[in-house]
């Protein structure tokens, strides 16, 4: 017997990045770098964007502590195909409110790509998601190697953008999206577990 095919490609349907904000410090920058990814990201057709924003959640402080009132974020997180960590650099790494986040959560991170845009002083944040790298590998997460990284942007008006930020933000989202559509072919082929 022969089949026929139509010619018709399937089309898959976009992934959902969840943009994370990892500092809930007052009078914190990460909105405003946050903002201009999320900038970015709502340019690409193959994304759709939420964000969770750890100034806005009520987390519990032991570790693995059921959170009243942190269904929406697990669903949240749960739904997500891809994660981007908008993370500043605290003492040579990351603030503990994004810690936080992460430990409460756990399935929702595993098989998934991570991606990270940080600033800070003169490492702009680096150091920081080096930290993060190890965290979530320990999740069964995948981090994609190139980052966005503002220097000292601290009430400088262009320091947040221009060809050299917008071209490491695409690198960065297309690396997010070919491993984002590979995992998530691979999840629904066979569910990851540890």
């Amino acid at each position: 017997m022969t089949t026929i095919s139509t010619g018709t490609p399937t089309i898959a349907p976009p992934l959902r990045l969840a943009v994370v904000i990892g500092s809930s410090r007052q009078g914190r920058f990460a909105p405003t770098v946050a903002e201009w990814f999320l900038k970015q990201a709502n340019t690409r057709k193959d994304l759709t964007v939420s964000v969770v924003d750890v100034g806005e959640l009520d987390l519990p402080h032991t570790f693995g502590a059921p959170a009243p009132g942190a269904a929406g974020t697990r669903a949240a997180l749960a739904e997500a195909d891809v994660f981007v960590v908008v993370t500043p650099e605290y003492n040579h790494s990351y603030p503990a409110a994004l810690k936080n986040l992460i430990d409460v959560h756990g399935r929702e991170w595993q098989a998934k790509p991570i991606g990270f845009v940080s600033y800070g002083g003169i490492s702009g944040g680096l150091r920081a998601v080096e930290h993060l790298r190890g965290v979530f590998a320990e999740l069964h997460a995948v981090t994609v190697r190139d980052t966005v990284s503002f220097h000292n942007p601290w009430g400088q008006p262009d320091a947040l953008g221009g060809a050299e930020a917008e071209t490491a933000a695409k690198t960065l989202l297309d690396q997010l999206v070919w491993w984002g559509e590979a995992l998530r072919a691979a999840r629904a082929a066979r569910p990851y577990g540890q």
